[in-house]
This record gives C-alpha cells, structure tokens and sequence, in this order.
C-alpha cells in the first residue's frame, strides 16, 4: 500500500494558518494596529476602504525595519518577541506568535514600505498570496507602511462569507477602540472611503473614552485605582444612573491587552449589586497590571483569552476594587473587603476608640388590644386606580406581593405560533383554537366598554374581561403600541415641535452612522440636521418624548442598532423600531391615570399582536375564575 500523508506546501499552510488568525478584516486590523504599538509608534494611521475588503492600510513612525527584517517578516513564526521558551512566561507585548503577518500575505496583496530612523533609504516589499513579487529600495518616512489589498482575493469563499460593509466596518471600529483605548500615549486616527472618523490625541485614559464616544461620557463615571502586590487596578467604572441594557461599553484590559474573562467581568458587575437594576450592565474601562509570568496569553489565536494562576484572589480584588470607588461616593451600601487583606490604606478607628452604645425607644403605654382612634389608624399604601377608597378609614393593609405578581410576566420568550384570528402567541392567554372565537368577542367587548382599571404597584394594569381578570404589563404593552406605530413605513409618526432646539453631541463614528439613520429618524417623528462634524440639532420630537431625553434615546439606540446589527445580523428597520419603542415607552414605576389606562388597553388590543411585545415577551396574563379559585386552595 503506498504512502498517503504528505507534508503541506507552504502556501497551503499559510492558508490554513490565516483561518484561524484572520477571519474577517477587523482582525487583520488588530494584528497590524498592534504591530504598530509594538514598534514603538507614537502616531498610527488606520486607512479603510470598502470596510476593509479594498484596502487596510496601517502607517506609523514606529522603529521600522531594515532590509532583511523587511523580507523575513513575512515568514511563518518570524518574531522579534521571543528567543526561546521561556520568553513565552515573560510577555509584555500585543504580538508574539510570529503569524500575523505571514497569514495575511497569504491571502491578500500585501505592499511593505519601511525605513528605519537611521537610514536614509528604505525598503518596499510586494507579496501575493506567500509569493514575492518584489523587492527593492524605496524613499519612505521613517516608520512602516503596511497595505493590504484585496483580503481573501484567493479564498473565494471566505469573501463571500463577508458581512455588509456596515457590519464589517463595526468590527473594525470595535478593534480601533480597544486598541486605542489600551495605548492612550499613542496618536491614532482612522479614515474610511476618504472620511475621517476618529482622531484621538495622546492624553490620558479619560481623555480618550471622551475622544472616542463623546463630550457626554465626561461626567458619566469614576475613577478605579487600586494597587497591591498581586495587581494594579485602574481605569474608570460607569455611573449607576448610566447602566444599560446591553454590554456594549465593558473594557478590561489585563497588561493593556484586552481580553475577555467571564469571572472577572462577573466580579465587576457584582460590585453593583443592589445599585442598578436586574438585567442591566455597567460600563467600564479597566486595566489590570500583573505580573506576566501569573498569566498564560498563548491559550487563543486571538490571544483575546488569558488564564490566571490567582483567579479567584483577583476576582475578589477586582471586586473590592470597583466597590471601593462606588462607595467613595456614598453609592455602595456595603463595602465587602473583609475577604482579602491585598487592598491597602483602608482606615481604622485609633486604639482607644469606644463605639457609644446603642439606644431604644418605645412606647410604654402600647398596649396592642386598644381600640386605635381614627386619627391613629395606619395609612394604606396609595395603589392608585378605583376600587380601593373604601378602606381608607380601616385597618386593612395591602401586602407587598411585587415578587409574586411579577412572576407572571418575567418567563422566557414565548415561541411564536399563528392563531386563527391573525395574533401570534394565543397560548399567552391559555385558550385553544376552539375559543379563539370566543377570544374575538372578549377584545370587542374590552376595548368597547369603559372598563375600570387599577393599576398595581405602578407596573401592571389590572383590568376585567368575561373570561376573568386581566393583568397588563403596561412598558411592554405601550412599548408593542409604539412598535406598531413606528414600524409603518407608510405612515409618518406624529412629532411636536421643542421649545428650545436641543443639541447632541456624538463620537465621529456614531455621527457618521446617524447620518445614514436621518431618513428613517425623520419618518419616526424626529427633526434633525447636522451641526457641524459631530453635532446635530433636533427641533422636534415624537410627542411621547421630552427634551431632556433626547441624547440617551440617541445614545442608546446608537448601541443597541450597532450590537444587533454585529451580532443578530436582525432588520435594520426593525433593530431601529424596537429600540426606539423600548426607550419611548412609559417605565414601570410611573404611575398613570385612569384615562391613561384605558387609552393603553384599547391601544393594544387596536394592534396586530397584543400579546407580545416587539422583543417576544408576553404582555398581559388572564386569570380565570377556576385559576382565581385555586389561588384560595
């Protein structure tokens, strides 16, 4: 039988090799950027066309290379970085593998052009697909200059799995912010089809969030600073009254390498326990400095993975660290460092201290079996709606039942199921093809008549229908309202003129991306026109809008559009709908009149799936007579 494995060509292997290090344009992005920093850059240029399919071209004043450096580069495992095993314990560098360059030329048309400071002549390099096409002296400014053109040129397929320029163009500014943000020392700019979208000067680490996401984000966090012998802490964690829905702006960065850990952004949040509400996440930009040789960076070809040897002593650290800030600012209920001595300078109370003994009061004369005058009844809780002014003179009381109510809406998203009256989801109201009939009459019968309504623990509209009690979650329910209505392409959305024309500021890169949302903003309702590069001016809004929420709608839609069009690849028109509705929609906790609530019921049931929400979550359970019953078993 003869032989049947063969050694690769290197052509070949540099392929295979450029799957798994560079798999859309952002990451040849990365690879280079970091290059870059490496050399010792202080100003890097980032030249983007087509959103990287065209051209990634990175030019810095870094140290350069000399002739022949120029040339071995671009072999597999060539490094400056390390020199033997060891080294691999000891990095302090973005890049060390010695793959980056060698797999992007396998699959790109690479032009090097470099120069070091002492020479007067440089050198310029043409590759194709691993093979050189030249190789000569050049005039060049000191530095390098590294052009790709035409990734994946060779690798049909991989091209064809390619995104839409908006969602490649992401990526890449994903890769531009955490790469500036880790090197704030550094000049970095980017441009894309001839337009400049970031120009980020050397400063400091506030400086640059500014710089990067906007004159609004100056006031919206705290400073993080930390140290002991373990780790160094440092950075900045978002305000309470600024968390979100998403994760969009978390940055942790270990030896300023950004990283993903899961344990260590769990200890960030819990710092936030009992300040911010279930299900929303706060923003951070945060540095951990630790020893190299305590970390293990070589486990991920993106080296955006890292294992600690002293995991669970940073996470509490880390905790500690972030609980500390927020408790600087009378936020933090409690402060835990009780589990760790690492955190130093806490203050003590001086030796002779004698804490002053705690004191009672109490009523002598209480005596549980008087009859209380009606001036010493207790108060009821208001509950708002009608139905309960009969007990205002009474002992009776209302329990704080909030956690069991809110159990009937806060399930999972239900599975999407047509019906034959044209409303997905029936089974949200537990009744079978057979009583969609009777369901029919029931809405007709609802939204006909001036039901009361009562509104509980200023969340949940509770209602009546033939069929029993109905209970509404009345953000979900007036967020579908509004979905449906702004969803209508062919229907423009009523707006209000301000007042006072209200301002908003943005990053270069949002306001380039909310220019192209104009046409879609303007059919939604809102008047605005650009002011200058970064700034837009609206002067009228949907009525359901106030002035003073203007920017965080904008700030927020901003985030949220770009995250589900990186990660859900979901309709651009509904992604801007549903966050739209989301922000726009009156809050549980807001209390709302009895004609408020009629409006809200009769608005739903006027919509083409009532029981949903835009995002799949039920609106509104019904409890029938035999469910009331059982409840009192």
């Amino acid at each position: 039988m003869s032989d049947i494995i063969n050694i690769l060509p290197d052509s070949v292997a540099n392929q295979i090799a450029a799957g798994e290090v560079v798999d859309r344009p952002a990451s040849a992005v990365k690879e280079l950027l970091e290059n870059a920093v490496d050399a010792g850059a202080t100003q890097v240029q980032l030249i983007i066309k087509d959103a990287g399919r065209t051209l990634i071209q990175v030019i810095d004043n870094g140290c350069g290379m000399s002739d022949s450096d120029a040339r071995l580069c671009f072999e597999r495992h060539a490094t400056s970085k390390v020199r033997q095993a060891d080294d691999l314990f000891n990095i302090r560098t973005m890049g060390f593998r010695g793959e980056a360059l060698a797999s992007i030329a396998a699959i790109a048309q690479v032009e090097l052009k470099t120069r070091q400071h002492d020479s007067e002549l440089g050198t310029m390099v043409q590759i194709e697909g691993c093979s050189v096409i030249a190789q000569e002296p050049c005039p060049c400014a000191a530095g390098t200059s590294l052009a790709v053109k035409n990734l994946f040129f060779n690798v049909p397929a991989r091209r064809n799995f390619l995104k839409k320029d908006s969602v490649e163009l992401g990526h890449i500014e994903e890769v531009f912010r955490r790469v500036s943000l880790a090197h704030c020392q550094v000049s970095f700019s980017m441009h894309s089809n001839g337009k400049l979208l970031y120009d980020l000067k050397e400063g400091n680490l506030l400086q640059r969030i500014v710089q990067l996401f906007g004159n609004n984000y100056r006031e919206r966090f705290f400073k993080v600073e930390e140290m002991c012998d373990l780790v160094t802490v440092s950075g900045y964690v978002g305000r309470p009254e600024f968390v979100r829905k998403s994760r969009g702006e978390q940055y942790l960065f270990v030896n300023n390498r950004f990283i993903k850990h899961p344990g260590l952004s769990t200890a960030i949040e819990k710092a936030y326990n009992d300040l911010i509400p279930e299900r929303y996440y706060p923003s951070y930009f945060l540095n951990l400095t630790v020893d190299p040789s305590r970390i293990d960076v070589n486990i991920h070809p993106t080296k955006t993975e890292v294992k600690f040897i002293d995991d669970q002593d940073l996470f509490l650290l880390l905790r500690a660290a972030v609980k500390k800030s927020l408790g600087q600012f009378c936020l933090a209920p409690t402060l835990d460092f009780t589990q760790t001595e690492a955190i130093r300078d806490l203050d003590t109370a001086p030796p002779d201290y004698v804490p002053p003994q705690p004191e009672i009061s109490y009523n002598t004369s209480y005596n549980p079996f008087d009859s209380p005058s009606q001036s010493d009844s207790p108060s009821v809780p208001s509950v708002g709606g009608a139905g309960f002014s009969g007990f205002k003179n009474s002992r009776f009381t209302i329990p704080d039942n909030e956690d069991r109510w809110k159990t009937f809406f806060d399930n999972d998203q239900l599975p999407q199921t047509a019906s034959p009256n044209g409303h997905g989801n029936e089974a949200v109201l537990e009744l079978s093809v057979d009583e969609s009939q009777e369901s029919n009459n029931e809405t007709a019968v609802l939204s006909g008549r001036r039901n009361s309504c009562l509104q509980l623990m200023n969340r949940w509209i509770v209602t009546t229908m033939p069929s029993g009690l109905l209970l509404i979650d009345q953000q979900r329910a007036h967020e579908r309202i509004l979905y449906n209505k702004l969803i209508q392409v062919d229907r423009k959305v009523v707006s209000q003129p301000l007042m006072f024309p209200v301002n908003c500021t943005f990053s270069a890169a949002d306001a380039d991306l909310l220019t192209e949302l104009l046409p879609e903003l303007r059919s939604r309702g809102f008047e605005l026109a650009p002011l200058g590069i970064t700034t837009f001016v609206v002067t009228a809004a949907p009525a359901e809008v106030s002035d003073v929420e203007i920017q965080p709608i904008f700030d927020q839609l901003l985030v949220e559009y770009k995250g589900a069009m990186l990660h859900r690849h979901n309709d651009a028109d509904h992604c801007l709908c549903q966050s739209l509705a989301r922000q726009m929609a009156v809050k549980s906790g807001r209390p709302l009149e009895q004609e408020e609530m009629l409006q809200l019921v009769a608005d739903l049931f006027s919509t083409t799936s009532p029981e949903v929400s835009p995002s799949g979550l039920r609106t509104m359970i019904t409890l029938s007579p035999d469910k009331l019953s059982d409840l009192f078993k």
